[in-house]
């Protein structure tokens, strides 16, 4: 790799190495085709300690000439230079304040990101620029930095999401190994409402024959809804990617059952049916209404003025949840 200036064990992160790199570039701009609501994405870290066997970001850890199983959970690359980078490229009279997402690969909050803390640098340099922040993550350090993003949330727009999409703590530890525990987002959920922002919460992947069924989702969306969300999106799992023979060889492991009803789901392409979309789309449909949420069919969408409604006696806002 270019720019590698050191490789780094310690034993609070036991069993990971971090590369440390000089990057030469800190926004990345989507292609033109790309259906995002942004153009721009930051990436501080390559590879995730959260260690999901479904990441699809996995793939891109090949072309750093590491694999897409073990070396994507414990081989981080850390763009130790990125904020001084980023501040240079945010100066260019070209630089017109674009939108800027971050997690939108892998994680900026995770573990990592205690030792290097590279976050407050980047939103204090975007909100600088007035360039409107969006960030996805699972990891309950965003919660250090609510007072800095409220700060920045007076001159940009600040749009924080949260990725939860299963509350079993067993399933989860299996799935996700190194993330945080279920109750620990809904804290973050919960924090980041308390702050003053409207937390959108990413119900993603809803996995086939494992976290789909009626119970699964309705106590998921009670739980989102109670901790104070604001919106919601669900999306089925794809394996479109290298990361397909990832998260199969896990499937072999803890649920070989399955095996034969993934290939039947997937087929050749990787991507999950029309009809178990559909399928999924209706099952999901009626338990939003039971509990007073409201579906949109475009996630990017405004969501409708609704009342606030109560929870266990108290008042919180409605969750609005969006299918795709």
């Amino acid at each position: 790799m270019e720019g590698v200036g050191r490789a780094v064990t310690t034993p609070e992160f036991e069993g990971i190495t971090f590369h440390e790199v000089l990057c030469k570039s800190a926004l990345n701009r989507l292609p033109e085709s790309s259906a995002m609501p942004f153009s721009w994405t930051i990436n501080p870290y390559r590879g995730c300690t959260h260690a999901c066997t479904y990441c699809f970001a996995r793939s891109s850890h090949e072309y750093l000439e590491f694999d897409a199983g073990g070396d994507f959970d414990t081989q981080i690359v850390v763009k130790t230079n990125l904020v001084s980078v980023l501040k240079k490229e945010l100066r260019r009279a070209s630089w017109r304040g674009d939108p800027v997402a971050l997690g939108t690969n892998t994680d900026p909050y995770q573990r990592a990101e205690g030792r290097y803390r590279l976050m407050p640098g980047v939103i204090g340099a975007l909100a600088g620029a007035g360039s409107p922040i969006s960030i996805l993550t699972k990891g309950t350090l965003l919660r250090r930095d609510l007072p800095l993003l409220a700060t920045a949330a007076t001159t940009v727009p600040v749009q924080l999401s949260v990725s939860l999409a299963l509350l079993d703590t067993d399933l989860q530890a299996s799935l996700e190994p190194g993330a945080p525990k279920p109750s620990a987002r809904l804290e973050l959920i919960r924090s980041i409402a308390e702050a003053g922002f409207d937390c959108h919460v990413m119900v993603a992947p809803v996995v086939p024959y494992l976290t789909d069924d009626a119970a699964s989702l309705r106590g998921l969306f009670a739980a989102i809804a109670e901790a104070g969300a604001a919106t919601a999106s669900v999306q089925a799992l794809n394996l479109t990617g290298r990361y397909r023979g990832w998260y199969l060889s896990w499937l072999a492991e803890h649920h070989p059952a399955l095996v034969r009803r993934y290939r039947q789901l997937y087929g050749s392409t990787g991507r999950v049916s029309a009809e178990y979309r559909n399928h999924l789309r209706s099952r999901v449909a009626p338990l939003l209404e039971e509990h007073g949420l409201t579906r949109l069919e475009d996630p990017y969408a405004e969501p409708p003025p609704r009342p606030a409604r109560r929870v266990d006696g108290a008042v919180a806002p409605d969750l609005q949840a969006a299918l795709f």
